[in-house]
């Protein structure tokens, strides 16, 4: 099997994200086209892939707050796709992190700081999957794109890790933040398109998964239950999506 969610949509923006879960926006919208550093405020994007800046949810305390028993807030961060461990020595070089097995991201260098305590959500509308189809005419293998998103509408929220990585020769340049998501057995059947699928996090379970000073119980890293996964549908789309420069809400029609 090939990587496992590699490329997802989301349809709203910050604001309007903020708005719904009652979260502190920190998405700044950048409109100078010569600051190439400067994330973009990641608006309606159909074929989100790895390295793109991406939103996320997570949840801290003010640093002007007074002492530990200070509320941590919701906040909407945007992050790059693709974490960054706080040790490398330079951003792009070494493997593109944008997934973690939830089974084994405790014991992996790269993502133990994060599961302890830099745990994140990111928002969804649905992930991309491949199958692999008939060869074409002229015999070679293809690939046939589906989208699973929830069958009401709504949207996912996954869970991720995240990092905060400083450039080691400028001390007065902004941190990066980056980010991947979790992956986890498939289940029912969404197990018909790939092993793997991205490890999705009720509402119920935010608190906990979100809280920055203690480290999530094992059971959240566990695959979702069975009717999370039975709320979630299935579509074949059109193989427009195969290429990372199409992007528009055709992308998510019925093949």
């Amino acid at each position: 099997m090939g990587p496992m969610c590699g490329r997802y949509a989301v349809t709203t923006d910050p604001a309007k994200l903020a708005a719904e879960i009652d979260a502190v926006n920190e998405v700044e919208a950048t409109d100078d086209a010569t600051d190439l550093d400067a994330p973009r405020a990641p608006g309606p994007n159909y074929n989100v892939a790895p390295t793109t800046t991406v939103m996320t949810v997570v949840k801290r305390h003010d640093h002007d707050g007074e002492g530990p028993d200070r509320e941590a807030t919701l906040r909407v961060r945007a992050m790059r796709w693709g974490l960054v461990p706080p040790w490398a020595k330079e951003v792009g070089k070494g493997p593109l992190l944008f997934n973690a097995r939830a089974e084994s991201a405790g014991e992996k260098n790269s993502f133990r700081g994060s599961v302890k305590s830099r745990r994140c959500l990111v928002p969804m509308d649905g992930w991309y999957e491949w199958k692999k189809g008939p060869p074409d005419a002229k015999g070679k293998p293809t690939k046939i794109p589906f989208f699973m998103s929830p069958a009401d509408g709504t949207r996912l929220f996954m869970a991720g890790l995240w990092s905060v990585w400083h450039p080691k020769d400028d001390a007065d340049a902004a941190p990066l933040l980056s980010c991947s998501i979790l992956t986890t057995d498939a289940v029912g059947d969404l197990r018909e398109v790939h092993d793997r699928m991205p490890l999705v996090m009720p509402f119920d379970s935010w608190d906990t998964w979100l809280d920055p000073d203690h480290r999530a119980p094992d059971q959240l890293f566990a695959p979702p239950a069975p009717e999370v996964a039975a709320a979630i549908e299935i579509r074949e789309v059109s193989p427009l999506v195969n290429r990372v420069i199409n992007n528009g809400p055709e992308l998510l029609n019925p093949a």
